[in-house]
């Protein structure tokens, strides 16, 4: 942990960073939510800015705090609330059994496996599981309601010596937007090399970089995410520990992502056709320089005034705006734009651990969906940007009344 004195360093080859991407100010953590008895209290900020490794690309934060403060016993995302994830979470299952010949002599262990909503799929098919989270109170929703067993802690080589000392190597290793969120990236992939069998295979879902600098994805930079990740700089990574990519998989969760194919390096297996082609398109958009990323913090600026410009005017024609959702990547975007009640009334989230509580930094309520129907505002800003198809088909009854939806990035656009 950084105090902002020292020159910080890459958190995967150790080298001085000194090539800043982008500057989003002092923001608060993105899932510490306020409860009532907390508004009058004071609430912590850090900076949030982000740093392009001149030597491996890996982008990341200067961290300011120790990840034991972001998944405390009050942490409140649970990953079962959304629809869509859960269906990404079924076929990826669907996928994996018959490709690798998972069954039940084989052991699948995930890494921040959350409440158990992928690991069940596994486990209603007879195939052993394992969950690996460091947050207590969610951790215990995956072994009560889903009868998922859960080691609460955080992964790396400590945990990993004491799951291969108790005879729990995994055929599969797999973890879904968690390279992100760890502060030690040597420690956490030198326990998947540790506990991963010899044969055994590592899959890793992580929001693309590429994409991010793309369609100016920039409220996916929060306090839980150490790491912005390229194929290039996570293969690079990983090598460091024995382990290698053989293919990759392009996705369309979180506004376009990466799934990643490992095993040890051994084993020699050749790289697919399509991992030869996307390190090619890596490297035809220029990631292994410097010159792509020199834009990216003009368009976040372009973008924070465009939707400011947006919400001024509906607001100064009298119209009435909430939220839905309330995600960390909206938290960003809140913060860094400055949009508190001022703007949006409150907003709403399906998960009742948000529910009447307040949204860090803005102190914008959090109320169930019913409330949008009691209310019946003229305009919907969608945080979740990624699920808007399926919040839009959820709340499509908003239009009975003429109401509209809005969505923030990459540009600020009211949808039809």
């Amino acid at each position: 942990m950084s105090d902002g004195s020292a020159r910080p360093h890459c958190r995967s080859c150790g080298t001085a960073l000194d090539v800043s991407l982008v500057d989003l100010g002092m923001q608060p953590i993105s899932n510490a939510m306020r409860k009532p008895g907390q508004l009058d209290g004071p609430e912590t900020f850090y900076p949030l800015k982000t740093f392009v490794c001149s030597a491996c690309k890996l982008v990341q934060l200067q961290d300011f705090h120790r990840a034991d403060e972001l998944f405390d016993d009050d942490y409140t995302y649970f990953s079962s609330y959304s629809d869509s994830w859960l269906a990404h979470a079924r076929a990826y299952v669907e996928m994996m059994v018959p490709r690798f010949g998972l069954g039940p002599a084989s052991q699948v262990i995930e890494l921040a496996s959350n409440d158990g909503y992928l690991l069940q799929y596994f486990k209603a098919k007879g195939i052993p599981v394992l969950g690996v989270d460091p947050a207590a109170n969610v951790a215990a929703v995956a072994e009560k309601e889903r009868g998922i067993p859960t080691v609460v802690d955080f992964f790396g080589v400590r945990v990993a010596e004491r799951l291969a000392a108790d005879g729990r190597k995994a055929d599969l290793v797999l973890g879904n937007n968690v390279i992100a969120h760890v502060p030690d990236l040597n420690d956490f992939i030198g326990g998947v090399a540790m506990v991963l069998k010899p044969e055994g295979v590592a899959t890793f879902e992580f929001p693309h970089l590429l994409r991010m600098i793309e369609a100016n994805y920039f409220d996916t930079i929060y306090h839980e995410h150490y790491s912005y990740i390229s194929l290039l700089a996570i293969e690079r990574a990983f090598a460091r520990h024995g382990l290698a990519v053989f293919d990759v998989e392009e996705l369309a969760t979180h506004g376009g992502s990466l799934r990643v194919f490992l095993t040890h390096a051994v084993r020699g297996l050749a790289p697919t056709e399509r991992l030869v082609a996307f390190r090619a398109r890596e490297a035809a958009a220029g990631l292994d320089g410097l010159d792509a990323y020199a834009d990216f913090a003009a368009r976040v600026r372009a973008a924070k005034r465009n939707l400011l410009s947006l919400l001024i005017g509906l607001k100064n024609d009298g119209r009435s705006i909430v939220g839905y959702g309330a995600p960390a990547k909206g938290n960003t975007l809140l913060n860094y734009c400055g949009i508190r009640t001022d703007f949006l009334d409150y907003t709403v989230d399906r998960s009742p651990a948000k529910q009447g509580r307040f949204l860090p930094g803005t102190t914008i309520p959090v109320h169930a969906p019913e409330r949008i129907f009691e209310t019946r505002p003229d305009y919907v800003l969608i945080l979740p940007w990624n699920l808007t198809d399926e919040i839009v088909g959820q709340m499509a009854a908003i239009r009975d009344w003429g109401g509209r939806f809005i969505v923030p990035l990459p540009e600020a656009r009211v949808l039809p």
